[in-house]
């Protein structure tokens, strides 16, 4: 049994736990208002709010409905654009913006742009058009009318902007009428069922779930009825922290909650321009560190910063493996199917560190070709070194002849030409949509030595600098 708050109303429902939001929205309770696209969640048309509580508050994220299983709606404020609209059938502020921007042509997109507008206007990042324009990067219009939606976008944060305080955004948001007045009281109707447990994990689970991001593409009707236990919720595998040497994430956080954590914020000074690349909003929102690194895609995007980090897996039963150790073939796992992940664990003082990623789109786009590095450095000589790169090989790969050249070297351009030539003996591209294997060695060779641009660019000669 899931409950949870839709809109202003709570529902309860014994529907399969697999089924997907967007079709309990639109064809159980017939509000269309959230629409059917590519289900995959690239074009942002099912965007849906989602609120949960957070110690005294409700904070609120974007995600498409179309990926998320009504499991993960469980205790929480599933918002559709019906739940944002006036009563009095008057436009939203949002919806007003968008108008007067000219920002709607056939308008099948405008329901999904609305809705990442106005978990812009609710939730806790800085109102500045910018910001704003970021929290629609998981929408696309197929018309072609980006410029002024932006100025939209651009509008929404000027209001926010003048509206603003010291207070709680949403209660701003809820006296200044960007939201109706009922989210005010979704706090106490969520305290009213969050005592009701979810179905613990059982040994006889066959599959186990986080975000959904990827299994909900590939999967879609065999998960509707899938024996899967969702993780995404369990609190013992959540939160970030401090421990000892060590930084130790649950596994169901997401890559938002990266974005967002101090003590991440504090190791990665380009945290925000570099997690940008990954996905979109809605898509962060939902994805979890665990679920990237067991769906073994060769070009996980945080499954090669991690393995960047040297960092280590712990699973439920408290083994413990490396992460470059997990990925023994194409998806297949170095773990047996009752085991899942529970913490990722790495050491915190992380000197230099950088990540870098080619892709047809900047933003909702898979990698063609990605790599991240972690050094660490004394007078110009090189002390640890750990490579990855994604797009070259059947897993995800860490560049193990790579990082143990690197070590004991001075950094210089005659350091970087050798260690790349060695970095093309260790991978094994393959011709695909996405470019061919020339084109791929290439672009890592190219990325290989961005790196360490980005980090030493007062160290290295103007010619090491790649043509990008």
């Amino acid at each position: 049994m899931v409950k949870f708050i839709l809109n202003n109303q709570t529902i309860q429902t014994d529907l399969p736990a697999g089924t997907t939001v967007l079709d309990f929205v639109r064809y159980d309770k017939n509000l269309k208002g959230t629409k059917i696209g590519c289900r995959e969640g690239d074009c942002g048309a099912c965007t849906v709010l989602v609120g949960e509580l957070n110690k005294d508050s409700v904070k609120y994220r974007s995600m498409t409905s179309c990926l998320m299983p009504i499991a993960n709606a469980h205790c929480k404020h599933i918002v559709t654009i019906e739940g944002i609209n006036k009563p009095n059938n008057e436009l939203t502020k949002v919806q007003q913006a968008i108008v007067d921007a000219g920002g709607t042509q056939c308008g099948f997109c405008t329901v999904g742009f609305v809705m990442s507008l106005t978990g812009f206007c609710i939730d806790e990042t800085e109102k500045s058009g910018a910001m704003a324009i970021s929290s629609i990067d998981g929408n696309i219009c197929r018309c072609t009318g980006y410029k002024s939606i932006e100025r939209a976008a651009e509008r929404v944060s000027c209001q926010l902007s003048v509206a603003g305080s010291q207070r709680n955004q949403l209660e701003v948001a809820i006296e200044k009428d960007f939201v109706p007045a009922y989210f005010s009281h979704i706090k106490e109707m969520l305290v009213e069922i969050k005592g009701i447990d979810r179905q613990p994990i059982t040994d006889h689970r066959q599959l186990f779930v986080g975000g959904g991001t990827d299994l909900y593409v590939q999967r879609y009707d065999e998960m509707v009825y899938a024996p899967a236990e969702n993780l995404f919720d369990n609190s013992d595998l959540r939160g970030i922290k401090k421990n000892g040497e060590f930084i130790e994430i649950g596994a169901s956080a997401t890559v938002t909650d990266l974005l967002v954590s101090p003590v991440i914020q504090s190791i990665f000074p380009n945290l925000y321009k570099h997690l940008k690349l990954v996905s979109s909003t809605p898509i962060r929102n939902m994805a979890t560190l665990a679920g990237n690194f067991v769906n073994a895609s060769p070009i996980g995007d945080m499954t090669i910063w991690f393995l960047a980090l040297d960092a280590l897996v712990i699973f439920n039963n408290e083994r413990e493996i490396r992460l470059s150790e997990l990925y023994l073939g194409y998806k297949t796992l170095a773990k047996t199917d009752d085991e899942f992940i529970k913490t990722i664990r790495f050491r915190k003082e992380v000197q230099h560190f950088n990540f870098e990623k080619v892709s047809k789109r900047t933003c909702l786009d898979i990698s063609s070709v990605n790599s991240a590095i972690s050094l660490k450095t004394e007078n110009n000589k090189i002390l640890e070194a750990h490579v990855s790169a994604g797009g070259v090989a059947p897993i995800p790969l860490y560049l193990k002849k790579t990082s143990a050249f690197l070590r004991g070297k001075e950094i210089n351009d005659a350091t970087i030409s050798q260690a790349n030539d060695i970095l093309q003996t260790e991978i094994s591209p393959i011709s695909d949509v996405r470019g061919s294997e020339s084109y791929k060695r290439l672009l890592l060779r190219q990325l290989f030595t961005a790196h360490f641009v980005e980090l030493f660019q007062n160290k290295l000669c103007v010619f090491s600098v790649p043509q990008r």
